[in-house]
């Protein structure tokens, strides 16, 4: 991928979101306007419920970044650079649609004219920066490019909010009773957007205001089995397994960037991600700075990246970060939890032998956009211990039973296209295999890196609507927490040696570390 030798962007765009967060700043960071009360908050519960459903939850504008599968190599750190300041742009919007509540009850066009204009016009000059660039370099600039300037507000009913399980499929209808019971009264309930004392939240909004809500959570033990049988390995297949241990982060490495996808910007994820492995990965980090980095992993060959977004629990208190961007000024509010466990494995495939994975190659899998994007590129998997081979959730939180736990788990892409690193839009150079295990288009398959992430907080509680103890996955703030955004990053740093140990440990049907 070679330096990065672009300057540090301009602080001027992350100013404009922390002078948009300083209107709503309290002593303990960030103090969101309830989603959902109205005006008319002592009308009937009838009438407040109507209200709430039609109030703007939050902004939804085109994935730019998504969109953009051919930028040239030339201009992609600049293009890069261009799309975080999409993404400034969009939390500085959903910041003024969130402390401006009392304005929107009166003018009904504040919304349009106050937001969702000015964001239109903004996302209009960086759009043609980032054409600029395509165009300064030879490449072809889109014709459709100039149409994702124009953003939209999203009602609170739309905004892929629980009453679903993996894979978009339906709920069982004890899930869905237990996940939205009361949820309409407490949709529509005037409590504060702060947890009150002792933990309780209201099904409005979480501590942070943002998520999130009753119908985010599911008692697992009421949901119908939901996970498939995995495809069978062939007489072709690799069915070897090679472990790599890294630690839960346990010294505690932190911060809101992200390499991958906005290098060279600062809180370019907008969220607290968890490190384990590399230990110089921020946003100014290189291949070279990667490749002579300390490393958390057992085996020192393995000099990879696995960073994820940290889950809190809002049960009233904040952590370190409750007055810094990407943590309370953007709605990232709670108690930090600590990966009990984090076991890091690679796998074959069913049907073929692996190939080595080239140095530096960058995957992404899930999508931390699912709110506004749909679920097109969800990749989350939420469990229970005891649960995971029978329910798996993408749309929902579990509630999880007397002696079980929340299980996190993530299988990356594992089909590669033989060529590049990374890609323009960071999903086209991978592809997941299909439902035999196929890789399609002449994509190799490569040593699939699977997750599993447990943890040892106590279960929420819901009752009547509301949430008490809430979880929630650290997220863009207008995404609002859902559990669809789940995602995870990984860069391989392995030295060459390793990864062809695993790989032969793998082809061989071996188990390995």
């Amino acid at each position: 991928m070679g330096r990065n030798i672009r300057k540090r962007r301009s602080p001027l765009a992350v100013r404009a979101v922390a002078a948009s967060a300083a209107l709503a700043i309290g002593g303990g960071g960030l103090v969101w306007a309830n989603f959902y009360a109205s005006a008319h908050e002592s009308h009937s519960a009838a009438n407040t419920t109507k209200a709430a459903t039609a109030q703007v939850a939050t902004i939804t504008c085109p994935d730019v970044g998504q969109k953009l599968t051919n930028v040239p190599n030339q201009a992609r750190g600049q293009v890069d650079g261009e799309l975080a300041t999409l993404d400034q742009q969009i939390t500085a919007a959903y910041q003024r649609l969130a402390t401006t509540r009392d304005a929107q009850t009166r003018d009904a066009s504040f919304v349009q004219n106050a937001i969702l204009g000015p964001l239109k016009n903004n996302r209009s000059v960086i759009i043609d920066r980032i054409k600029l660039e395509i165009s300064r370099v030879g490449g072809k600039v889109p014709g459709w490019l100039d149409g994702l300037s124009t953003c939209a507000g999203q009602p609170a009913d739309q905004t892929n909010a629980g009453g679903q399980n993996n894979g978009g499929a339906a709920a069982s209808p004890s899930a869905s009773a237990s996940a939205g019971a009361g949820a309409g009264a407490g949709a529509g309930a005037s409590a504060s957007a702060s947890a009150p004392a002792g933990g309780a939240q209201a099904g409005n909004g979480g501590q942070g205001g943002n998520g999130p809500l009753a119908t985010d959570f599911v008692d697992i033990t009421k949901v119908q089995p939901n996970v498939t049988a995995k495809a069978k390995a062939g007489a072709a297949g690799s069915t070897g397994v090679f472990s790599t241990a890294c630690g839960v982060n346990a010294n505690k490495k932190f911060n809101t960037d992200n390499v991958i996808v906005a290098p060279g910007v600062t809180n370019g994820a907008h969220h607290l991600h968890d490190y384990v492995g590399n230990q110089s990965n921020d946003a100014f980090a290189t291949n070279d700075t990667l490749a002579a980095a300390q490393t958390t992993c057992a085996n020192q060959g393995d000099k990879s990246t696995y960073y994820w977004p940290v889950v809190r629990v809002q049960n009233g208190t904040q952590d370190f970060d409750q007055n810094n961007l990407g943590g309370g000024k953007e709605g990232n509010v709670g108690a930090i939890q600590q990966v009990r466990q984090a076991q890091i494995k690679f796998v074959g495939s069913p049907t073929s032998k692996v190939v080595a994975m080239p140095k530096f190659l960058r995957i992404i899998t899930g999508d931390a956009k699912t709110t506004t994007n749909g679920l097109a590129n969800a990749n989350a998997h939420w469990s229970c211990t005891g649960f995971e081979n029978k329910v798996q959730l993408t749309q929902q939180y579990p509630i999880c039973p007397r002696g079980s736990t929340v299980v996190r788990t993530f299988a990356f892409q594992s089909c590669w296209d033989g060529v590049n690193i990374d890609s323009a839009n960071h999903r086209t150079h991978v592809a997941f295999a299909d439902a035999q295990g196929n890789c399609a288009n002449g994509f190799k398959a490569i040593p699939q890196l699977t997750m599993r992430l447990v943890y040892n907080f106590r279960a929420p509680t819901l009752t009547n609507g509301q949430i008490k103890n809430a979880y929630a996955v650290d997220g863009f703030p207008e995404q609002l927490h859902k559990p669809a955004t789940d995602h995870d990053d990984f860069i391989n740093v392995f030295d060459d040696n390793l990864m062809n140990k695993m790989v032969t440990c793998i082809n061989n049907g071996q188990r390995c570390r």
